[in-house]
C-alpha cells in the first residue's frame, strides 16, 4: 500500500547505489525496467551493444550493388532479404505516426512527449533513446524530461490527461471506455484527440518492431540500428549528467511488480492481461459492438470512398475507414498501408487471419475482434476452430503454436517476447516469415488501438 500511494504522487525512491550498469541479459527472459533515470540511461546506452534476432544472408555482390549504403544497416537488410514484396517493410498502416504537414493539429513536442510516455510504458529502450535525443533537440531540458517519468505536477491538467491516457492506451488497451475519450474532451477537441490516437497507435507498432527485430540502438544515438553492435568509445553517449533530486526517483509509468516481502519495486518486465473470457462473453461483447455508438465522429460514405483503393470493395466503407478519412492524405496512406498488410507479403491469409484474432483477443478489442472473426468464417474455418485460437493451441503444429506465441507475446506486452521466443520461431518457420510476421502484428496492435478506443461499431 505504501508503494501503491507514493506511486501516484510519484514520489517512489531508492538507493542510489542500488543504480548499476546492466549484466548481460539471459535469452530466456524479458529485457529488464530500469527502475530510475540513471538506469534508464544506463540501458539506453546498453542498447547500441545488442545482438540482433534475425539471421541475415552474406551479401551476394549484385546484393551490395542494389542496396549501396543501406546494406550496411540491419533494418535494410531484413526489409531487402525477407520483405521485399510488403510495401516498404515497416509494419503496413501501424508505422504511420498520424497526420503532419497542414493536416497536423497538435504541437510536434507535444506528440513526441506521448510518444516518450509509450516507450517507457512499453519498455522500448531503442525507441525511448530516439525520443530523449529528440526532445533534447526540440529544446527540452534534461529536467522537464525527467519529469515525464516521476512528477506530472509541473505539466498542465491537459498535458496530465494526455499523459495518463497514453498510458492507458498503450499498456491496458483492455481498459478503454467513454470515460477515457470524455476526460480528455475536457481539454481537447475530438480531431486532436484522433490525431493523439493515431500518433500512439504508431508509436506501438514501432516499439514493436523494434523489440521484435532486436534492432540494436546505432552509435548516433539515432537512425536505423547498424549492422554490428557500436563501438562502445563512440562519442555519443546517453550517460548525461542527472539532477540529484532525480536519481533516486522511481518510474510512475512503467509498468512495475512488486516484491511481496520486502513490499519494494522490482525490474521484473511483467504483463497483466486477464485470462481471456469464454465463447459466450465474448459474443455478448460482440453483440454490444454492433449496437454501440462510436466515440468520436466519422466522416460520411462519399469522403470515406474517396481514400480508398480502386480495388477496395464495394459498397459502404466499413467505420475504421470513415474514421481514418477524419484526416483525408495521412487517411489514405493508412487505408493503403492496411490494405497491403493484409493481401500482400509471403504469410498465408488463414495465418494473418488467426493472428488478427489472437492479437484483437488480448487487447478486447472488440471491433477488430469482429472483423477477425469474419475474415476466419469466410476462410472456412467453423465457429469451434475460431475460439480454439484462445485455448493452449495443443492441436496445432509446433511452428503454427511458434508463430502464435510470438504474436500474443509481441501483442501484450512488446518486451515480454524473449530471443528466445523469436529463435524458436526463425528455427521452425525460417526468417522471412518471423519478419514478416513480427510486421504484421506491428499492424494489428495498431489497428486494435485505434478502432478501440474510438468505439466503432461492428457492421453486421
Amino acid at each position: 500500500m505504501r508503494f501503491a500511494l507514493a506511486l501516484l504522487t510519484g514520489l517512489i525512491f531508492v538507493p542510489f547505489d542500488s543504480v548499476f550498469a546492466a549484466d548481460p541479459k539471459p535469452t530466456d527472459a524479458p529485457l529488464p525496467i530500469p527502475l530510475t533515470r540513471p538506469e534508464m540511461k544506463q540501458y539506453l546506452e546498453d542498447m547500441k551493444l545488442r545482438k540482433p534476432r534475425i539471421p541475415l544472408p552474406e551479401l551476394t555482390e549484385e546484393d551490395k550493388k542494389k542496396l549501396g549504403d543501406r546494406g550496411q544497416g540491419y533494418e535494410g537488410r531484413l526489409r531487402y532479404h525477407y520483405m521485399p514484396n510488403s510495401g516498404d517493410g515497416r509494419g503496413g498502416s501501424g508505422f504511420s505516426f498520424g497526420p503532419s504537414g497542414t493536416e497536423a493539429t497538435l504541437d510536434n513536442t507535444f506528440k513526441v512527449q506521448l510518444f516518450w510516455i509509450v516507450c517507457r510504458t512499453n519498455n522500448c529502450q531503442y525507441c525511448q533513446g530516439h525520443q530523449e535525443s529528440k526532445l533534447l533537440r526540440a529544446g527540452q531540458k534534461e529536467d522537464e524530461i525527467a519529469a515525464l517519468d516521476g512528477d506530472w505536477k509541473s505539466f498542465t491538467e491537459a498535458q496530465q490527461a494526455a499523459f495518463a491516457f497514453a498510458r492507458k492506451f498503450t499498456y491496458e488497451p483492455n481498459r478503454l471506455n467513454d470515460a477515457d475519450i470524455d476526460g480528455l474532451r475536457k481539454h481537447y477537441k475530438d480531431v486532436e484527440i484522433l490525431e493523439m490516437i493515431l500518433s500512439m497507435a504508431g508509436n506501438n507498432a514501432i516499439n514493436r518492431w523494434k523489440e521484435g527485430a532486436g534492432v540494436p540502438q546505432s552509435q548516433g544515438g539515432g537512425g536505423f540500428g547498424g549492422k554490428e553492435p557500436a563501438d562502445p568509445t563512440a562519442k555519443h553517449t546517453y550517460l548525461t549528467p542527472t539532477a540529484e533530486k532525480n536519481k533516486t526517483l522511481v518510474t510512475k509509468v512503467a509498468p512495475l511488480t512488486i516484491d511481496a516481502k520486502t513490499g519494494e519495486p522490482t525490474r521484473q518486465t511483467i504483463c497483466r492481461r486477464p485470462e481471456l473470457e469464454p465463447r459466450d462473453v465474448v459474443e455478448k461483447e460482440l453483440e454490444k459492438a454492433r449496437a454501440r455508438k462510436p466515440r468520436l465522429p466519422l466522416v460520411d460514405q462519399d469522403k470515406a470512398r474517396a481514400i480508398v483503393p480502386d480495388d477496395f470493395p464495394k459498397g459502404d466503407a466499413p467505420q475504421w475507414v470513415r474514421l481514418l478519412a477524419t484526416f483525408p492524405v495521412q487517411g489514405k496512406a493508412r487505408v493503403a498501408s492496411q490494405v497491403s498488410a493484409d493481401e500482400k507479403g509471403d504469410l498465408k491469409p488463414l495465418l494473418k487471419a488467426q493472428v488478427s484474432w489472437i492479437v484483437a483477443r488480448q487487447d478486447r478489442a472488440s471491433y477488430a475482434t469482429g472483423l477477425a472473426k469474419q475474415r476466419l468464417i469466410a476462410l472456412g474455418q467453423s465457429e469451434d476452430q475460431v475460439y480454439k485460437l484462445d485455448g493452449e493451441w495443443k492441436d496445432y503444429t509446433a511452428a503454427e503454436r511458434a508463430q502464435f506465441t510470438l504474436a500474443k507475446k509481441l501483442a501484450a506486452s512488446p518486451v515480454v517476447l524473449t530471443d528466445d521466443d523469436v529463435a524458436a520461431a526463425v528455427k521452425l518457420v525460417g526468417p522471412r516469415d518471423v519478419v514478416q510476421l513480427i510486421s504484421y502484428v506491428t499492424t494489428r496492435a495498431s489497428f486494435d488501438r485505434i478502432t478501440e478506443s474510438a468505439g466503432l461499431q461492428l457492421e453486421k
